[in-house]
C-alpha cells in the first residue's frame, strides 16, 4: 500500500472512530483544506465524502469545499472536481502580482491566477479567492489593483487576511538580513480599510473580519466557526471543538497512520474552563457582523461575567471602538481592525472554575 493509499484508509478509519461524537448533530459543511487537498483524485475525495455520509447525519443540501492552489487547477482537474460531490472552490491566489507571489515563494504565477479562477468560473458558481495585504513594498496603488482583478473574475466570496512572518522562513530571514523591510501594521490596517470599503461598495458583506459575500455565498464552514458550533478535524494536525473541550491531532503523518491502524485516537484533549469559554465567545463573536450578544452572555456565563464585560467595554465604547445597540455589542469601522486586541481587554482572568 503506498502513502496516499494508507493516509485515505487512515482518513476513512478515523471518520468512522469517531462518529459518536457527532450523533446528534448534522452535517452541513464539509471541508477538504490544510496542505493541499487538491492532490486527491477524484475517486479518492469521493471516496472520504462517501465515508461521511455512511457515518454521519448529513444535510440534503451540504457545502463542500475544496481548497486548491492556482497551478493546481487545470482544466481537466476542475472537469474531474465539477463531477464529484465538491461544490465550491476556495482558491488561494494571494495576489495577482508576480513580486508579492514571488516574496510569498508561491508556485504559481499571476497569469495562472487569473487563468484558474476564469476556467473554474465555467463550472462552479460558488467560489471563493484569497488575497493577503500589508506585504513589504506593496503601495496602496498596487492592493488596490490587487482588489480591483478579484472583483473583475466576477467570486461571489473574498477572504483576505493580512500577511504574518511564520518563524524558520525564508521571509523572516530576510527581514532580519534587512533585504526586504519589516511589516508595518499601520500598513495592513490601511489596506484593510480600503477592502471593505471597495467592497462593500460592489454589494459584499463583511460578514466576518477576514470574509467578504454577496449575499447567498457567505462560507458556511468559516461561520459556523465563528458562530461557536462544533466541528471535527480529520487527520494529522487537524482541530476538532465541541463548545467544552478542544483536541488536535498529531501531526506526524506515519504516527497518526499507524495509530489510527490500532483504532487508537493520536490526539491531545484540553477542557474548556467555564473562563475559556467565555473568552472564547467574546474572541470569535467581536469578529462577525452579529457581535457579542448580551444577553447570550447572561444566560451562558451568567451575572459576573455579563457585568464584567460591560465594565470592560466601556473605555472602548467611549474611544468609539466599540458600541452597544440593541443588547449587543459590535466594533466600529474605526475598531474593526484592532478587533483581536479590543478582544484580549474584555477577556476574563484568573477566575476560579
Amino acid at each position: 500500500m503506498g502513502k496516499k493509499e494508507a493516509m485515505i484508509q487512515a482518513l476513512m478509519r478515523e471518520l468512522e472512530l469517531r462518529k459518536e461524537e457527532f450523533q446528534e448533530e448534522v452535517v452541513d459543511c464539509i471541508y477538504f483544506g490544510g496542505g493541499t487537498p487538491s492532490v486527491l483524485e477524484t475517486h479518492e475525495i469521493e471516496q472520504l465524502i462517501e465515508a461521511i455520509y455512511e457515518n454521519y447525519q448529513v444535510s440534503n443540501d451540504p457545502e463542500i469545499t475544496l481548497e486548491a492552489n492556482p497551478d493546481d487547477l487545470s482544466e481537466e482537474k476542475i472537469e474531474a472536481l465539477h463531477a464529484s460531490p465538491i461544490n465550491r472552490l476556495s482558491i488561494g491566489v494571494q495576489s495577482f502580482f508576480e513580486e508579492d507571489l514571488k516574496l510569498m515563494n508561491r508556485a504559481h504565477n499571476a497569469e495562472e491566477a487569473v487563468r484558474s479562477i476564469t476556467l473554474s468560473r465555467k463550472r462552479f458558481q460558488n467560489i471563493s479567492l484569497d488575497l493577503i495585504y500589508g506585504i513589504p513594498e506593496m503601495s496602496t496603488t498596487r492592493w488596490i489593483k490587487n482588489i480591483e482583478q478579484a472583483l473583475a473574475l466576477g467570486v461571489p466570496h473574498i477572504s483576505a487576511y493580512a500577511l504574518t512572518v511564520e518563524p524558520k522562513t525564508a521571509l523572516e530571514k530576510f527581514i532580519k538580513k534587512g533585504i526586504i523591510p519589516p511589516i508595518e501594521d499601520e500598513v495592513a490596517q490601511a489596506h484593510h480599510a480600503i477592502l471593505v470599503e471597495r467592497l462593500e461598495a460592489e454589494g459584499y458583506e463583511n460578514y466576518e473580519f477576514s470574509n467578504f459575500g454577496k449575499s447567498g455565498y457567505f462560507s458556511r464552514n468559516n461561520t459556523a466557526y465563528w458562530e461557536g458550533k462544533n466541528y471535527i478535524g480529520i487527520g494529522p494536525g487537524a482541530h476538532s471543538y465541541n463548545g467544552k473541550r478542544r483536541a488536535w491531532n498529531i501531526s506526524n503523518n506515519p504516527k497518526y497512520i499507524k495509530a489510527i491502524a490500532q483504532d487508537q485516537l493520536p490526539q491531545d484533549v484540553e477542557a474548556l474552563t467555564p473562563t475559556d469559554q467565555y473568552n472564547e465567545y467574546v474572541m470569535t463573536r467581536l469578529r462577525t457582523q452579529d457581535g457579542v450578544s448580551l444577553k447570550e452572555v447572561q444566560i451562558l456565563f451568567g451575572e459576573k461575567m455579563y457585568t464584567y464585560l460591560l465594565q470592560q467595554a466601556q473605555s472602548h465604547i467611549e474611544n468609539h471602538l466599540l458600541f452597544q445597540e440593541e443588547n449587543r455589542l459590535y466594533v466600529t469601522k474605526k475598531g474593526k481592525f484592532l478587533s483581536d486586541g479590543i478582544a484580549a481587554d474584555l477577556f476574563m482572568l484568573n477566575l476560579s472554575s
